[in-house]
């Protein structure tokens, strides 16, 4: 076993060295990946490339491997694509109750995994994950996006150089009308609002504060629109977090659209308009005794995370956002259902995590231009 191990290692060591450039599989051909994921390559290509696709659509097999020039696989044939000499990675962009899975079976493969936010459904797939990747020595990383933006940063840094003073009270609000049918209120494939958008306030908090919380509260409301037959429709909830710091967020998939975060400290404040969006501009707001508005223009997202992802791999870092910081948003979300369920705050275990984000991940890339997606709609009307 261990032999196996190291020969598949210095196997693949070999082919990093030869190409220089890491080959990933996109897993899942929703709209995010066709519209994010997939014209990242472009802005990455000084050490990416993208080798293969994964998908069950007979459309998105016509059309998108040959607007790629890659060839696509369907879902029955994932070992077989994961054993192509070009594959090094993959960024799985399935429905959440599919991350665990593929995940694990690419690891085990050899090969090294980006998987989308929420890492996945409960704390042990996040662990079944983690200690797959360990196994085959492959390396993990959470696709949080915002951990390498420029107005995020700039918000970290002016709350970690003491610009605000002490953080006192987060509070966000991220909200749109979904379009349904649309996996992201499907229950049965990891559907939910606090699930899908409400793991961007949760991380936000934990960023901005540079901490863990120790006890959550959350309501839900359902109403009876049909969109939300099997999920809520929208999620408040206060996190209690150490040395009595409070964040609180509303999250909707029926209210207008809204994405912004403040943060109120002793000595002043801070607020981010367009806060969780991958597209467009974002408008920073500091304010102390004076006030400094920051307008940042839209950039790429996706295309700094996948070129991190490769330079760790070909430098073998360690990355973070790690599968560990995946696990530490889904143990806090679980809790929040949990609390929904029965009424009460919970409480939750200690947990430490020692990085954070830093401005020194920041890098900017230009704004990509995706094609008309394939038999793939946005979750809300554009």
């Amino acid at each position: 076993m261990a032999a196996g191990k190291q020969a598949r290692a210095q196997d693949t060591q070999r082919k990093r060295q030869k190409a220089r450039k890491v080959g990933y599989v996109v897993v899942g051909l929703g709209h995010f990946a066709q519209d994010a994921i997939l014209p990242a390559f472009k802005n990455a290509k000084k050490n990416s490339r993208l080798v293969a696709l994964v998908s069950g659509d007979p459309k998105k097999h016509r059309v998108l491997g040959k607007r790629h020039g890659v060839p696509v696989y369907g879902y029955d044939q994932y070992e077989e694509c994961l054993a192509l000499p070009d594959v090094d990675a993959v960024y799985i962009a399935l429905p959440n109750s599919m991350h665990a899975e593929y995940a694990v079976r690419a690891a085990r493969a050899g090969a090294h995994v980006l998987c989308e936010k929420p890492l996945a459904l409960d704390e042990q797939q996040c662990m079944d994950m983690i200690r797959a990747a360990e196994d085959s020595d492959v390396k993990l990383m959470t696709a949080y996006r915002l951990h390498f933006e420029s107005a995020n940063l700039a918000a970290m840094e002016a709350v970690r150089k003491g610009k605000i003073g002490e953080p006192r009270l987060f509070s966000s609000s991220f909200s749109f009308q979904i379009d349904a049918p649309n996996i992201r209120v499907d229950a049965e494939k990891g559907g939910g609002v606090a699930w899908d958008i409400g793991v961007y306030c949760v991380n936000a908090a934990r960023y901005l504060f540079r901490a863990e919380p120790e006890e959550v509260f959350a309501f839900r409301a359902q109403g009876k629109d049909e969109r939300f037959a099997e999920t809520e429709e929208a999620v408040s909830a206060v996190m209690r977090f150490p040395e009595d710091r409070l964040a609180s967020f509303n999250v909707s998939f029926g209210a207008a659209s809204t994405s912004t975060y403040q943060l109120v400290g002793t000595q002043g404040s801070l607020r981010l308009e367009n806060a969780y969006d991958y597209k467009g501009k974002m408008t920073l707001e500091l304010e102390t005794k004076g006030k400094k508005k920051r307008t940042l223009p839209a950039r790429d997202q996706i295309g700094p995370e996948i070129s991190y992802f490769s330079d760790c791999i070909l430098k073998d870092r360690e990355v973070e956002p790690s599968g560990w910081e995946g696990l530490a948003d889904v143990r806090i979300i679980r809790a929040l259902y949990q609390s929904m369920e029965t009424g009460r705050p919970v409480r939750l275990e200690p947990f430490e995590k020692r990085r954070r984000p830093t401005g020194e991940q920041e890098h900017r890339l230009p704004p990509t231009q995706p094609p008309e997606p394939v038999n793939a709609s946005p979750p809300m009307s554009e």
